[in-house]
Formats: C-alpha cells, sequence, structure tokens
C-alpha cells in the first residue's frame, strides 16, 4: 500500500539494562548500562540528499560503522565511516525514473537488495555487489494488480517479497540465491485478505524474519489490524487480530520487529497528521499467536521498530512525531526523542540507527 504524506532533539537515552561487552568504538555508544545513560540520535549529514528533500524509509545496519538508506527519487546512500560522509550509490535507472525505494537489505558493505514500490512495473528489485558501483535489475512486476511492499531475508541467500493481495490474497516472492532471482510462491497456503486490507510501504517492516525459515506480514486498511506468521518461508501462514486499531485506509500494523522466533513487538496506528493513534503497540511472546496491547503505548504513530542489541527488553520505535523506547519488552513506553523518523534498525555490533524525511539519518551516540 502507498503510505500517502505523512533539529535534532537528542534526549537522553535514560535507560539500564544488564552491561555488555564493550565494543570498539568508532563514535557510536559502547552499549553498557552506563553508555546508555548517555546516548541519544546524533544527526549525520546526507549532504544533497537533504537538500533535495529525500525521504529515507529503506534503511540496512550493518554495524556502528557501515549502514545503507534508500529513498525517494530512486535514492541510496552508504557510509563505511559511521556517517561522517556518505557515498550516493544510487541505481542510475531507479533515479531517472524518480522511483520510490522503500526497503532496503544489506549483507555487509557491498551486498545489498533494493525494493522500489508502486503499482505494475514500478515495483522492482535491484541488487548489487560491489558497494553500490552498479546494480542488476532482478525483479519487475509484470503483474498490474501487485503492488510490492517490503522485503526481508533469512540469510544471505534466503528471502521473501510481499505484495498487497492479488486476487483475495497476499502475494508472496520467494529468492533462495540472494536475490539474483525470484519466482512467486503458491497461495494455497495464504489466507484471505480482509476487504481493503494491504501492507504498509513506510518503513521496510512491513515484512520482517527472524531465524533461518520464520517470517511475519503486518497489515492494515481492513477492519482489523493483523499479523500473519510462516513458519516454513512463507509457504503455509496462521493469521492473528492484532489490538492495534484498524478499520480505516489509513490505520493498522505498520511495523513488526521480533527479537527471535517467539519475542515480537508490533506499532503503528493512524499515519495522517493529527489523528490520534491509541493504543499504537502491541506484543506478542507466542511467535505472533495472540498479541496484547502496550499499556502505556507510544503517544502517536509510529511507523518503525528494532530490538535494541545488548539488553533482552530493550527496543525503540520512530514515527514523524518522535521515538519512543521500551525497557520491558513493548508492556511500556516512553519518550525519547521529538524528531521525524520513518525507520530504524540495529546492528549485531550496536550499531542503531534511524532514518526519514529531508535526508535525515542518524545514529545512536554518546552525548559529548
Amino acid at each position: 500500500m502507498r503510505l500517502l504524506g505523512v533539529g535534532m532533539c537528542a534526549a537522553a537515552l535514560l535507560v539500564a539494562v544488564a552491561a555488555a561487552p564493550a565494543q570498539a568504538d568508532t563514535g557510536a555508544a559502547d552499549l553498557s548500562a552506563s553508555g546508555l545513560r548517555r546516548a541519544g540520535w546524533a544527526l549525520k549529514d546526507t549532504g544533497p540528499a537533504a537538500a533535495q528533500g529525500v525521504r529515507f524509509r529503506g534503511l540496512a545496519a550493518v554495524g556502528h560503522a557501515t549502514a545503507w538508506v534508500a529513498g525517494s527519487k530512486g535514492t541510496v546512500l552508504r557510509t563505511g565511516d559511521g556517517g561522517r560522509s556518505w557515498q550516493d550509490v544510487s541505481p542510475p535507472g531507479a533515479v531517472a525514473e524518480g522511483l520510490e525505494l522503500r526497503d532496503i537489505e544489506a549483507f555487509d558493505a557491498r551486498r545489498a537488495v533494493a525494493l522500489s514500490i508502486g503499482e505494475g512495473a514500478a515495483s522492482r528489485i535491484l541488487r548489487t555487489e560491489d558497494g553500490g558501483a552498479s546494480w542488476t535489475e532482478t525483479f519487475r512486476n509484470p503483474d498490474p494488480r501487485a503492488f510490492y511492499d517490503c522485503l526481508t531475508f533469512f540469510d544471505s541467500r534466503h528471502g521473501l517479497a510481499v505484495s498487497d493481495p492479488v486476487d483475495g490474497r497476499f502475494r508472496v516472492l520467494a529468492t533462495d540465491d540472494g536475490g539474483r532471482a525470484w519466482r512467486v510462491l503458491p497461495d494455497a497456503g495464504m489466507p484471505q485478505a480482509l476487504p481493503g486490507e494491504a501492507g504498509f510501504a513506510a518503513s521496510g517492516q512491513c515484512l520482517v524474519a527472524s531465524g533461518p525459515r520464520d517470517v511475519w506480514l503486518a497489515t492494515g486498511g481492513g477492519a482489523s489490524a493483523r499479523v500473519l506468521h510462516s513458519a516454513d518461508r512463507g509457504l503455509t501462514w496462521r493469521v492473528a487480530d492484532s489490538t492495534v486499531p484498524a478499520g480505516d485506509p489509513a490505520r493498522g500494523v505498520f511495523a513488526l520487529a521480533f527479537r527471535d522466533r517467539t519475542t515480537g513487538l508490533a506499532v503503528g496506528g493512524d499515519y495522517r497528521t493529527g489523528q490520534a493513534s491509541p493504543r499504537a503497540a502491541a506484543r506478542s511472546a507466542d511467535a505472533g499467536r495472540t498479541w496484547t496491547q502496550a499499556a502505556t503505548p507510544p503517544p502517536a504513530y509510529r511507523s518503525g521498530a528494532a530490538w535494541y542489541p545488548y539488553g533482552r527488553t530493550v527496543a525503540l520505535a520512530v514515527g514523524p512525531a518522535g521515538t519512543d523506547v521500551t525497557l520491558d519488552a513493548g508492556r511500556t513506553w516512553r519518550g525519547l526523542d521529538g524528531g521525524s523518523f520513518d525507520t530504524v534498525a540495529c546492528a549485531g555490533d550496536g550499531g542503531c540507527w534511524a532514518a526519514g524525511e529531508k535526508g535525515r539519518v542518524a545514529r545512536l551516540e554518546r552525548s559529548r
């Protein structure tokens, strides 16, 4: 589903989690308990992308030093030095056509797969093996009824991409060679979609994987906001209602984050400016079979979520109206930052990044 139009306020991240091993520091927070208490979002200058008003909804956090962002106007940027400088590695064809690159998944500093969204041929998948110096188009949607929203990978070879429903069911693409080739999976194991139900191409997190075979799909726009789960890489799916309000094309679950194959978070709400978003977060402890409303949810619509690498109950949620943190695995949320971001991601080494409108990209760092 196409999401319509939806200074740094680096508040200290006042959390206390179990101490983590010290990390080789490239300017990012060391992610120990004491380091976290002095951390906040530090904006990184994206140069022309900021000047041109590029909106980054695609984000891949490789580590403290390396991250990729993808967004409007066919733009892809990559940093290898913690955001001090950015390489414009935009696919020339995507720039020429002004494609909306809403998701990017990176395996390392050289290999990445990006998804452009839209009806028919606007939905494409591009792959690079040389840090963005060159790109290969590996999928172009031939069906005018399909609209691809998100993609995810289980590992460096196996991945999925999802389209809004076609003939009453969500359509799923699969790859087993790192995104070089894609095939449409049979839909016999996919539940019927609700009238008006779709995914949201808001943050690259409407489709997320954890482990070698488990994947979850977030929906909205229908009578209820649902989460679908597959334990066999997209062949069969089980569906559950979340507690996030729906019943309108602008409402639903916009992003999922699973710490492992059982523990997950869902965030969303109503993306329209000025609209209330009560009950904008939920949590699951049983692989998405059931969802429990957050006792204290974020105060507004949130489009992205990520588990904090060190601290099994700590996670972040972002949206155009600010960032929130949970210290208790999604039971309660509290405000962290008032700046606008659309998506957030944390790497295994503790590098956490956020990205959004007007070329905004930030990394979690110690306050100085």
